[in-house]
């Protein structure tokens, strides 16, 4: 059962181009179990009726703060307190700003500046309007206030543009709600629980200035971590070389090479649950030399390879410490399911989470992910294109619950 079950959502939908999306997010609410109310602001009248967001809902949907039936017993403040989250879809400038600066001169702001409740907001705007000193200033302050923030997710604008900027998807949004929710309401399904997670790529020298690497930008890897920490779990992220932030509340230990990395991982045992995120490299340079290789007249050198040890396979088939629950990524360019299913056979490990990492998908780099779960059983899952905080948050769900005591 879904934690939006019997919640009471209000739903403030900005005027921006991607208030369409926050009919579906309506929906997607619904089906979830949550009740909605709407609050429509003067800009998403522009682009959604109050009519059909309250067909939608099948609840009155609230736009003027001097609306006479309404305000005859404080209606602003009952909306502000009458729920258990908000959620803001699309969150223009305009509103962060607002929010951000406590200037109520609508309904919208007047109920965001009354509320204690938690607040989620979906920022949406032009790519420049999101990059702008003003709305990164908003930003800051309102995570500061204690705002949780999903997306904006990175494409095409309808001004043609491309970048940051674009709505989170509904269903990614609902996610979002849902762990904010379980936060809120102390619901941390992997309190007590030491969850291990490998993320990036490794680094394997050929001399002091060269190395063999992959694409891996460790961005999937990282939101595990944070999602598993969000969820009460004690994190320990053994992460190659990156460029991004540590994840709140977890202990981070940075490694170079494939070598390094399953020595920091055996360091980290036992733990409960381990993560297999990292694309570590398959081979490394026999030799290392202590100099700078040189161009010469005989043209490239011979550059002969050994195998690294292989992590996952190593940890999945340990006796004494292996981890209850141990979960792989197979990242294939072809035939994903095929290669995955003859991963998990080959590797010993509990749970393959399978990706499509050809050019033509974005992924490696990217924000976004196609997933398919495969267990050890042969059973098949496929998740829709998500964004790759709502993959870590769906992925550690579920491992809260094939790990959640009977």
């Amino acid at each position: 059962m879904s934690i939006l079950a019997e919640k009471r959502v209000l739903l403030v939908i900005g005027g921006g181009i991607a208030a369409y999306k926050s009919l579906d997010l309506i929906r997607r609410l619904r089906e979830r179990g949550a009740s909605v109310r709407c609050v429509l602001t003067q800009g998403a009248q522009e682009f959604v009726t109050p009519l059909a967001a309250a067909s939608l809902s099948g609840q009155r949907a609230h736009t003027d703060l001097f609306d006479r039936a309404d305000e005859a017993d404080i209606g602003h403040i009952k909306l502000a307190r009458d729920a258990d989250a908000v959620v803001v879809a699309p969150a223009t400038a305009n509103i962060m700003a607002r929010m951000a600066g406590g200037h109520a001169p609508d309904l919208a702001s007047t109920v965001l500046l009354a509320t204690t409740l938690p607040i989620l907001i979906a920022p949406a705007m032009n790519v420049r309007m999101w990059l702008h000193p003003a709305t990164q200033r908003s930003l800051t302050l309102l995570k500061s206030d204690g705002v949780a923030v999903v997306g904006p997710g990175v494409g095409r604008m309808a001004e043609a543009e491309t970048g940051p900027g674009r709505m989170t998807e509904p269903d990614e949004i609902a996610d979002a709600l849902e762990a904010l929710l379980a936060g809120r309401d102390g619901g941390k399904p992997l309190a007590g629980r030491h969850l291990l997670v490998t993320s990036g790529p490794t680094h394997e020298p050929i001399d002091p200035v060269r190395y063999l690497a992959n694409r891996s930008s460790g961005k999937q890897g990282h939101a595990i971590a944070a999602a598993a920490a969000a969820a009460g779990a004690r994190v320990t992220l053994v992460s190659g070389p990156v460029t991004l932030p540590d994840p709140p509340g977890v202990t981070v230990v940075r490694i170079e090479t494939a070598r390094e990395m399953l020595a920091a991982v055996e360091a980290a045992l036992p733990a409960d649950i381990a993560v297999f995120a990292a694309a570590v490299a398959d081979w490394r340079p026999a030799t290392l030399t202590d100099e700078k290789i040189k161009k010469g007249p005989e043209g490239p050198p011979p550059l002969a390879l050994t195998e690294n040890p292989d992590i996952l396979a190593t940890i999945a088939r340990r006796t004494a410490d292996r981890p209850p629950l141990v979960v792989g990524f197979a990242a294939e360019t072809t035939d994903v399911i095929a290669h995955a299913r003859a991963k998990i056979a080959r590797k010993g490990c509990d749970l393959i989470v399978a990706n499509d990492v050809s050019a033509a998908s974005g992924v490696m780099g990217g924000d976004r992910n196609t997933v398919h779960l495969i267990g050890r059983d042969g059973s098949l899952e496929t998740w829709p294109t998500l964004a790759k905080d709502a993959v870590a948050r769906r992925l550690v769900a579920r491992l809260a619950e094939m790990t959640a005591t009977p």
